[in-house]
């Protein structure tokens, strides 16, 4: 009979408050490694980026790590930034998040390993916070492709790392060149899971491919990125060739 693997992840409930924290990675407080005024306090805020709002890059006791406070895009972000609707602490986005990085990484998909989640529930709506590795030494692939052409083999490298995604029925709802990184032994990086899920079936996987070759287009004319249809096809057969 096989044993179902042990849940890695330690609850914190606070009433109006959920913590899902990974306490082999994570030895400060659970309560304040949220904030990043905790990290700035201690000099431990190495960096940070803008998108819908600040990713704060801070180093933990074990690891570095990459602090992310959910927003809402769009036109709907600007009436309601950061509230969700409720229903359910395993429903949450950054709790839902922290598990499928879980299920990519023991699935052997080169993923950020997923450290802790917050959720913080107001009435019917919750905001949430959540913790992941900082992948050591990576880079973004548009930041390479803007100085240099890549290999075949590490277009091929990224056609596999997807197909290993999908092999798990796992959709990313924003393939982009952005959210594949590189790191300094070569090996590809998929980031990025929030909205992400598990989906049944197979015609979905052909526009995730679609999708991230449009992103590759896109860059090309806005940045002037390194890519052809020969590097396309390269990707695409380490996608079909290159897992079983």
């Amino acid at each position: 009979m096989t044993q179902k693997p042990q849940d890695p992840f330690t609850l914190l409930d606070n009433g109006a408050e959920q913590i899902l924290y990974h306490s082999e990675f994570l030895t400060e407080a659970p309560l304040l490694c949220f904030e990043s005024e905790f990290w700035s306090g201690q000099n431990k805020v190495i960096g940070s980026a803008q998108g819908r709002g600040t990713t704060w890059f801070v180093q933990g006791e074990k690891l570095a790590m990459a602090l992310r406070h959910y927003r809402r895009g769009g036109l709907f972000g600007k009436l309601v930034a950061d509230s969700y609707w409720f229903t359910g602490w395993q429903n949450s986005r950054s709790v839902a998040e922290l598990r499928l990085l879980q299920l990519l990484s023991a699935g052997g998909v080169n993923v950020p390993r997923g450290i802790a989640a917050r959720t913080q529930r107001t009435g019917l709506t919750y905001h949430a916070d959540i913790l992941v590795e900082k992948v050591a030494g990576a880079k973004d692939l548009v930041g390479l492709l803007q100085q240099s052409a890549i290999t075949g083999d590490l277009w091929a490298s990224i056609g596999q790392m997807i197909k290993k995604m999908h092999l798990l029925e796992v959709c990313h709802t924003d393939l982009n060149a952005h959210n594949i990184l590189i790191d300094q032994a070569q090996q590809v990086w998929l980031i990025d899971f929030d909205k992400c899920y598990q989906k049944r079936g197979h015609n979905w996987q052909g526009g995730n491919l679609a999708r991230l070759q449009r992103s590759f287009i896109k860059e090309r004319g806005k940045r002037q990125i390194h890519f052809n249809d020969e590097n396309w096809q390269a990707l695409l057969k380490g996608y079909h060739d290159g897992v079983r």
